[in-house]
């Protein structure tokens, strides 16, 4: 199991998130945070939008990559989020978002931070990745996924694998 799955409770796992943009979706995702993992929602909604400020965290594809670091967090923790309807996150490819990692770090963080960021970033360049989220019934069936999740797997479903 990936360094992404240990640090995703189930509980943070959303699969039919209903929320009309950026602003909302912060919102939400902190109401989240606070029922799954005992973070409150205003700070998480405040340090994602902080961040976003300083530029989209939009990676394209369908995809975003929110994170903010959380006073007095001891471990990162993250959440999934799969919206209703796309939202505009201002992404490279300018395709609107239907599926989020919400990544939450320590204040202190950085190297860790920044090797989680890069693990999220890899697994969602993996098309066939991505599409087996999009199609996941549930939350347990995103969890096996993030779960099963390694390099390995990347490497089986690329194009250049085949």
């Amino acid at each position: 199991m990936g360094e992404i799955a240990k640090l995703l409770p189930r509980a943070n796992i959303v699969t039919d998130l209903d929320v009309a943009d950026k602003a909302q979706f912060f919102t939400a995702i902190g109401a989240v945070f606070e029922h799954g993992s005992g973070i409150a929602r205003a700070g998480v909604a405040a340090s994602l939008a902080a961040r976003e400020k300083l530029g989209s965290t939009g990676l394209g594809q369908g995809v975003a990559i929110p994170h903010g670091r959380i006073k007095g967090l001891r471990e990162p923790v993250g959440a999934y989020a799969r919206l209703l309807h796309p939202i505009g996150f201002d992404a490279p490819d300018s395709k609107p978002v239907i599926q989020s990692f919400v990544l939450l770090v320590p204040a202190e963080a950085t190297e860790r931070h920044l090797e989680l960021l890069s693990e999220l970033a890899q697994m969602f360049s993996d098309r066939s990745f991505r599409e087996r989220l999009a199609g996941a019934a549930g939350v347990d069936d995103v969890a096996a996924l993030f779960e099963s999740w390694g390099p390995q797997t990347a490497c089986a479903s690329s194009p250049s694998a085949r």
